[in-house]
């Protein structure tokens, strides 16, 4: 079975914590993605994600201003996180007892990666 960092994108996107929705959507609308890194605010801090659900819930449920809501405010953080030699076969044990769908990878307290449920699941599909 491959480590996550075999398996993980190497491409995360970030946005700042202080962006506002509006521009979190235009990023995941311009880029074609469902989810974004929300970087540190300072060395000891911990990296967040908001994904497109998040944004669902808080602006088309509860009725939130798309400019006066901040990443910050919905962020999950802090985002789940694993090593990238961590076995795939527990990082997707852990994303399903969770019930989450993307996994930070971080070294050193370092962003490295982002592995998803979908990427686990294509790869145990093509390796069988």
């Amino acid at each position: 079975m491959p480590v996550t960092g075999e398996l993980m994108k190497r491409e995360v996107v970030t946005i700042p914590a202080g962006a506002t929705i509006r521009e979190a959507l235009t990023e995941m609308k311009k880029r074609g993605i469902k989810s974004l890194v929300v970087e540190k605010r300072k060395p000891s801090d911990a990296y967040g994600i908001i994904t497109f659900d998040e944004i669902a819930k808080a602006v088309i449920a509860e009725g939130a201003n798309l400019d006066m809501l901040n990443v910050f405010d919905i962020a999950y953080r802090p985002a789940i996180q694993v090593s990238e030699n961590l076995d795939v076969k527990y990082a997707v044990r852990l994303m399903v007892n969770l019930g989450i769908k993307r996994l930070l990878v971080i070294d050193n307290n370092e962003l490295k990666g982002m592995l998803s449920l979908t990427d686990a699941i294509y790869h145990f599909i093509d390796a069988n």
